[in-house]
């Protein structure tokens, strides 16, 4: 059997002495392994790198084999992602992610935000922002999505500024007022209101709202350790921020 898709590479592993076994999130067969025959080539290398999008033709005998890959080059944009730590450590933290899923499991809105975000990698905010909307994106996939629409209380739209631990649901200020201290905050950009884009403060609670319930709900019931990349992702996304906010020193006229 034979098919043809686009996908981006999340994942490469030796295969004996010339070849490698590409993951790939495809944009309608989900995250797909495949032997790319001649993978360590000095033509190959450069394409199978983590982040590329590229053309992929998939062959094999039965479905449940694993099957060749042929890989054409879309867009290569490995070698800019290596340009920052953010990028670096958001290639992996998201090939993680994927990973959760079931192999082979459709999932075409994980690939477009995947591959809008690695588009975006440059700008630590908006990068930060659309990294938590696919950890949230892939909480909901598992069948653990938050509800962040309205306030779980009084069903109202605004002033939601509270999530609660236990149900994921949002709260609005004066409904959750009474158990602040035991509720986690909702980052603005994250609320059904228009907000500023996010400062460090609203990224950091942004992060540890995603965190959370994904120890909750997948890491700890797998009995798994969360992937150390998103750590580093977190930290570098953070510290980039603040220095894009930082306000720049003036120097002081001569005389």
């Amino acid at each position: 059997m034979q098919w043809q898709d686009e996908g981006i590479v999340i994942g490469v592993r030796r295969h004996g002495e010339t070849s490698v076994v590409a993951e790939l999130m495809t944009k309608t067969r989900g995250r797909h392994m495949g032997l790319v025959r001649g993978g360590r080539s000095r033509t190959m290398q450069p394409v199978l790198q983590p982040g590329n999008r590229v053309d992929a033709v998939w062959r094999a005998r039965l479905d449940e084999h694993l099957g060749d890959y042929k890989l054409e080059p879309i867009h290569l944009r490995a070698a800019r992602l290596m340009e920052s730590a953010t990028a670096v450590y958001g290639v992996q933290a998201m090939g993680a992610l994927l990973r959760l899923l079931p192999e082979r499991d459709p999932h075409p809105h994980l690939f477009d935000a995947l591959d809008a975000i690695l588009d975006h990698m440059e700008d630590p905010a908006g990068a930060g922002e659309l990294y938590v909307r696919f950890e949230l994106a892939v909480l909901n996939d598992l069948g653990f999505g938050l509800d962040l629409g309205e306030c779980a209380a009084t069903g109202s739209r605004e002033e939601l500024v509270y999530v609660s631990p236990k149900s994921g649901r949002a709260v609005s200020r004066d409904a959750g007022a009474p158990y602040a201290d035991r509720m986690l905050p909702l980052p603005g950009f994250l609320s059904p209101e228009p907000s500023e884009p996010a400062g460090v403060r609203e990224l950091a609670d942004a992060f540890r709202l995603s965190g959370f319930f994904l120890h909750r709900h997948v890491y700890e019931p797998r009995g798994l350790q969360q992937n150390a990349a998103r750590d580093g992702f977190v930290q570098a996304a953070l510290k980039a921020l603040e220095r894009k906010n930082k306000p720049s020193e003036l120097v002081p006229p001569d005389g």
